[in-house]
């Protein structure tokens, strides 16, 4: 069954004036081609609305980017950006909103898998950037693709960003001979578009971080920055002992 679309609103902390342009963007052509015949206006499928948000992702990344990191060189920006602008990470940007179940789709496409396909998600998300920009203007799209994609503030959507704790944390456990670290979430709190999650991790019985995020990729992130430090001090200690 489908998600309601008020939900998704919810979610992503977005309230649209105009609902067509969310339906628009929710709308896959096999739901067209399908109900075509069914009225005497069917609604325009997603794809140009795909096109846009394509265009308007790419520049709120460069823009973040050229924000972020004003003594990076141009091509360490680019490949970024590729990262950050990639079929890969934006189909994981989709699955973690749950993108799939609010779309519109043919029953042939519903029967396929379309609600998982990776092709589908991404151009749903691209569309639904396209909404957003139209509905809302470029600080309501900005606000949502720094969040969502970037994760401004955080960094772990950057694969050489300085804030790749979780990759330290775990060099850092193999080069100690540790095992390698656990993560749990604790609880989660807050309304549906505002939630903060608390996640632990550990390496071992001893050596326990915790820490808040908005995501639980920034909270895990968070979590590792705190265990690392702590590792990293002792273990640089003069006799030292790291072993759990």
């Amino acid at each position: 069954m489908r998600a309601e679309p008020e939900s998704l609103e919810s979610l992503i902390g977005y309230r649209f004036t105009n609902r067509d342009i969310l339906l628009r963007a929710l709308t896959h052509r096999s739901h067209v081609y399908e109900n075509v015949a069914a009225a005497d206006e069917a609604r325009p499928d997603n794809e140009q609305l795909e096109f846009l948000g394509d265009a308007v992702l790419g520049f709120l990344i460069s823009e973040c980017l050229v924000r972020r990191f004003p003594a990076y060189p141009e091509g360490r920006l680019s490949k970024l950006r590729a990262h950050l602008v990639s079929a890969a990470h934006l189909f994981e940007v989709a699955s973690e909103l749950g993108l799939g179940e609010y779309l519109l789709l043919g029953r042939g496409e519903e029967m396929s898998g379309g609600r998982t396909k990776k092709t589908l998600l991404v151009d749903a998300l691209e569309a639904l950037i396209a909404a957003i920009f139209l509905d809302g203007g470029m600080d309501s799209v900005r606000a949502f693709v720094y969040r969502f994609v970037v994760e401004e503030g955080n960094g772990d959507g950057l694969p050489d960003g300085p804030a790749d704790y979780k990759s330290a944390l775990q060099e850092l456990a193999q080069a100690k001979r540790l095992p390698a670290p656990r993560y749990l979430l604790l609880r989660e709190h807050g309304p549906e578009h505002a939630k903060t999650f608390m996640i632990e991790v550990r390496v071992g019985r001893e050596w326990v971080g915790q820490a808040e995020g908005r995501s639980k990729k920034s909270a895990a992130q968070n979590a590792a920055r705190d265990l690392l430090g702590r590792i990293g001090d002792v273990a640089s200690s003069p006799g030292a002992d790291t072993s759990v």
